[in-house]
C-alpha cells in the first residue's frame, strides 16, 4: 500500500541520506575503512571505553544503499520546461543511503523503515567493503523499523542490550554513515527519555524516543546507539531540523519485539487492549471529579474487548501499569507497547475519589475489528466495488451522516495510507485502533476530502 503522504516527524528531518524529489541525482558512497586493531603499545589513558566500543562495534555496522524507480509526468517544468512531452510519464532511478547493523549471525540486518521504503533494490555494504544484495523481510511504519536478510557467513552481530535502565546523563555512542561517510563515530549523553514527537499525520505521535546530543546526521538512520559497555540501546532515527545537539533513537526494547514479530509473522502482532486513551487535563479531572491530576484518561471502551472484560469504563484514569506510574496517554502507550497477546498486566485506576486495581489480559484483535471501529466511530459500512472500498450505508444521526457522507462515496485512504479494498481498510484501522482519532480520505467525484473522527465517546 502506498503512502498518501510521507511519514515524517513534525519539525524533524528524516536522517536517511538521499536526493530531494526535484533533484534525482545519484547518492554517493564513500568506501568503508575497516576498523584498525588497537595497537598493543597504546597507553591505558588513550584506550578509553569509547575507543573500545568503537573498535568492537564497527564491524557490525553496515551501509545500506537503495534504489527506487520514480515515475513523474513530463509536465513537470524541471523535466519538460517547454511542454514537448505533456501527459507522458518519465521514469528515473532514485538512490539513497542509510545505516543499519547486524542483529544476529543468521544474516538479519535492522534499519529504519524510511531507509528502505519504496526500494526496488537494496544493497548492504559491510565494514570490510563486501557488497551483498538484501531481501526485505518486513517493515513496521509505526515504529519506523525494518528487517533485512543477507546471505553471508562472516557477519559480526552487535551486542544487544536493554533500554529499560537508561539514565539521563549516561554516555552513548552513535555509529553510522552520515552523508555516506561509512563508519563514523560520535559521542554524547542521554539527554532525555520517553520523548513524544508529533507526526505530520493527524492524530499520530511517535512515543518513547531516546533523546541524545550525540551528533546524528543525514545517513545515520538505522545505525545503532550504544551505551559505554558497547551494547545497542537504541536505533538512530531523527534529528530536529536546524537544531544542534538534538537527536532521537528508538529504544532497543521496543525494537526487540518488532524484530521478533517481523521474523515470525512478517508483520507486528500488536496486543489489543480495546481502550482508547487521552492525556488527562486539569479541566477533565475537575469535570470527572478525579482527585488525581495526571494519568491516561479512558475515552472509550470497545464492546467485547479485554478492557471491557477487565471492568474499565470511559472516564476512568489509568495511573499505573504493573506498578509503574503513567502520567499521560503517551506514557501509557509506552508501557504497553511491547505487550504480547495473552500477557496479563495490572492497571491501577482512579474512578471518582477512589483507586482500584484490575487485571487485564490483552488479546489478538478480532479479524474484522477495523470495520467494526469504522461503524462504531463514524457510522459507516463499506463494501468492495471495482477495486475500491465504497460506502454502502451511513447510519442515520452518526458523525458521518452529520458531515454529509453518502452511499457511493469511496474511502481511498486511512491515517495517511492509501487503501483500495475493505481488507486493506480493515488492516489499517486495526493498526490505528488505539489512536486518539482516525483520518479518512474520502473521494467524491474529482475531489478527495480528509476527515478526522475522534475515537473518544
Amino acid at each position: 500500500m502506498d503512502k498518501l503522504r510521507t511519514i515524517a516527524l513534525l519539525f524533524l528531518v528524516s536522517v536517511s541520506c538521499g536526493p530531494g524529489e526535484s533533484q534525482p541525482a545519484p547518492a554517493q558512497r564513500v568506501d568503508p575503512m575497516p576498523a584498525a586493531p588497537i595497537p598493543a603499545n597504546v597507553s591505558a589513558a588513550r584506550r578509553t571505553p569509547i575507543v573500545v566500543v568503537a573498535h568492537n562495534v564497527l564491524p557490525s555496522v553496515v551501509n545500506i544503499q537503495t534504489e527506487a524507480t520514480i515515475r513523474r509526468r513530463a509536465t513537470d517544468p524541471f523535466y519538460d520546461p517547454f511542454g514537448f512531452f505533456s501527459g507522458q510519464e518519465r521514469a528515473y532511478t532514485s538512490q539513497s543511503l542509510g545505516s543499519g547493523f547486524v542483529w544476529n549471525s543468521d544474516g538479519i540486518i535492522v534499519t529504519n523503515n524510511h531507509v528502505v521504503e519504496g526500494a526496488s533494490r537494496i544493497t548492504v555494504n559491510l565494514n570490510d567493503g563486501t557488497q551483498l544484495p538484501a531481501k526485505l523481510l518486513g517493515v513496521d511504519p509505526d515504529s519506523d523499523l525494518a528487517v533485512l536478510r543477507v546471505d553471508s557467513k562472516k557477519l559480526t552481530p552487535a551486542p544487544v542490550g536493554t533500554s529499560s535502565d537508561l539514565m539521563i546523563g549516561e554516555t552513548v555512542v552513535a555509529v553510522g554513515n552520515p552523508f555516506g561517510l561509512s563508519g563514523s563515530v560520535t559521542t554524547g549523553v542521554v539527554s532525555a527519555l520517553g520523548r513524544s514527537v508529533p507526526s505530520q499525520e493527524q492524530g499520530r505521535t511517535f512515543t518513547d524516543f531516546i533523546q541524545t546530543d550525540a551528533s546524528i546526521n543525514p545517513g545515520n538512520s538505522g545505525g545503532p546507539l550504544l551505551n559505554i559497555e558497547g551494547r545497542v540501546i537504541g536505533i538512530n532515527v531523527a534529528i530536529y531540523q536546524n537544531a544542534q545537539g538534538i537527536g532521537f533513537a528508538i529504544p532497543v526494547d521496543r525494537a526487540k519485539k518488532v524484530v521478533q514479530d517481523l521474523l515470525r509473522y512478517g508483520e507486528v502482532h500488536a496486543a489489543w487492549l480495546g481502550a482508547v486513551t487521552a492525556t488527562l487535563t486539569p479541566e477533565e479531572a475537575k469535570r470527572l471529579n478525579q482527585s488525581t491530576g495526571r494519568g491516561a484518561l479512558v475515552a472509550r471502551v470497545f464492546s467485547g474487548s479485554p478492557a471491557q472484560s477487565a471492568g474499565l469504563r470511559a472516564g476512568d484514569v489509568i495511573t499505573a501499569v504493573n506498578g509503574r506510574a503513567v502520567d499521560s496517554r503517551e506514557a501509557f502507550s509506552t508501557a504497553t507497547a511491547t505487550l504480547a497477546p495473552g500477557q496479563p498486566i495490572e492497571l491501577t485506576l482512579a474512578r471518582g475519589g477512589s483507586s482500584r486495581t484490575v487485571q487485564l489480559r490483552p488479546a489478538d484483535p478480532p479479524a474484522s475489528l477495523g470495520l467494526r471501529i469504522l461503524e462504531e466511530i463514524a457510522g459507516l459500512r463499506v463494501v468492495d466495488e471495482q477495486r475500491s472500498a465504497v460506502i454502502s450505508d451511513v447510519v442515520s444521526g452518526s458523525r458521518a451522516d452529520k458531515i454529509g457522507l453518502a452511499q457511493g462515496d469511496v474511502v481511498v485512504g486511512v491515517n495517511g495510507v492509501e487503501v483500495s479494498s475493505t481488507k486493506e481498510l480493515n488492516a489499517e484501522l486495526i493498526r490505528g485502533a488505539e489512536r486518539s482519532s482516525i483520518v479518512l480520505s474520502v473521494a467524491r467525484g474529482r475531489y478527495v476530502y480528509n476527515l478526522t473522527f475522534p475515537m473518544g465517546v
